[in-house]
């Protein structure tokens, strides 16, 4: 007799790959010893915090002697890092954003999780690109939708509207995007996100209800070669960013993040409020107090992207060099190779014989592929270089 509900059990089932991958690293850890495993399988940012994050530390503990220095907070935030966050992403976006668009969240999962309780009703539909984020399943059915997966383009993931309008029905409520890409590394281009805004106004006007567009941007910061990650909402009235500073400002654990809104937006204030309601009801109530005073005081700071691009560099070199096909990622920290032979589990399990971890495409809506993170120091990537070449021979 299970005392698990059938839902959960069915979740467990298909539950993360990345997780199942980091766990049977730390086994394999325990085993033969850190120094002789590579795991490129989780996507834990390893840099130190930058400077602001200690600075804001300071300034917790010189305060902390202060009557309710971490009690409950406004369910949509502190006024000053809701304030600070408006200003921040009022540049970031190219949209005039105030305190009243902006909500702080636990985490960008906790932004997705309270905007679908906010929206969705049961049988409603996400849309989502693949490669995606394995949670986003998840996130869509504990409020009632359903995840749909349109096609990208084969081999280098860049956003193809003509799949996505292919599987727009009456029942789809939004189209959520992630750019810079976990696990592709790819950018949607400026021209890309028009085009979808252009589609979602007409079907919205067709089925006679907004369809939301949703940009999940944890990885904003992360770019390289100069490419910039075109801002959402000037494209389109009913958009909506989600983002967190797990991995620019290193606070993977503390879990801040936040959802703004585009100020334009017909009913905007009624939806802030649902928004906030639901932050609530949820469980979160308020995002972390101490999350959130350093950011609002570390807002402007971030990590070395530098330090990330070498690893990046480092990584290609060595893919390059044993034959692994790969389009090289514009963002984020990691590579989504063809999986040579075809089968993603099948080439996984034979990294894994040579200690490497990886995480298999199928994962991902994406089976031939697989994931590798650069997050970790790059010695380990350079020493994994024989492991892949003898994986590669077998």
């Amino acid at each position: 007799m299970s005392l698990l509900s059938p839902r959960i059990e069915g979740y467990i089932e298909r539950s993360s790959w990345i997780r199942k991958m980091f766990e049977t690293g730390a086994e394999l850890k325990k085993k033969l010893g850190a120094d002789n495993v590579f795991d490129f399988s989780l996507g834990n940012p390893d840099l130190p915090p930058p400077p602001g994050v200690k600075a804001a530390l300071q300034d917790i503990v010189a305060k902390a002697d202060a009557p309710l220095a971490f009690g409950y907070v406004p369910n949509a935030g502190l006024p000053a890092a809701r304030s600070a966050l408006a200003d921040h992403l009022s540049t970031e976006q190219k949209a005039p954003l105030t305190a009243a668009n902006v909500i702080v969240t636990c985490g960008a999962a906790g932004a997705l999780n309270t905007f679908f309780h906010a929206v969705l009703e049961p049988g409603d539909e996400v849309v989502c690109p693949a490669p995606y984020f394995v949670e986003y399943g998840f996130y869509a059915a504990n409020h009632g939708g359903a995840l749909v997966v349109a096609a990208s383009t084969e081999f280098t993931f860049e956003l193809d509207v003509a799949a996505i309008e292919a599987v727009i029905t009456p029942k789809t409520r939004a189209v959520l995007v992630n750019s810079p890409n976990n696990p592709s590394g790819q950018i949607y281009t400026a021209e890309q996100l028009a085009s979808l805004a252009d589609l979602l106004r007409a079907k919205s006007a067709e089925h006679g209800r907004p369809i939301f567009l949703l940009s999940d941007e944890p990885y904003r910061f992360l770019t390289y070669d100069n490419v910039e990650v075109p801002p959402i909402l000037p494209l389109y009235e009913h958009s909506v960013v989600m983002g967190s500073f797990s991995k620019s400002l290193s606070l993977a654990g503390e879990r801040v993040g936040y959802i703004a809104l585009n100020p334009g937006m017909t009913g905007g204030d009624t939806l802030l409020a649902g928004l906030v309601l639901c932050n609530r009801i949820l469980g979160f109530v308020n995002a972390p107090v101490i999350g959130q005073i350093i950011v609002t005081e570390a807002l402007r700071d971030g990590v070395d992207v530098s330090v990330y691009d070498d690893r990046r560099r480092s990584m290609a070199a060595i893919l390059d060099d044993v034959g692994i096909d790969y389009t090289m990622p514009k963002g984020a920290f990691y590579f989504f190779p063809k999986a040579p032979g075809g089968d993603d589990l099948a080439f996984v399990n034979q990294l894994l014989a040579e200690n490497i971890l990886a995480v298999p495409g199928r994962g991902f809506g994406c089976p031939g592929y697989f994931r590798l993170t650069f997050c970790m120091d790059k010695a380990i990537i350079e020493r994994s270089h024989d492991a892949f070449a003898r994986a590669m021979k077998s």
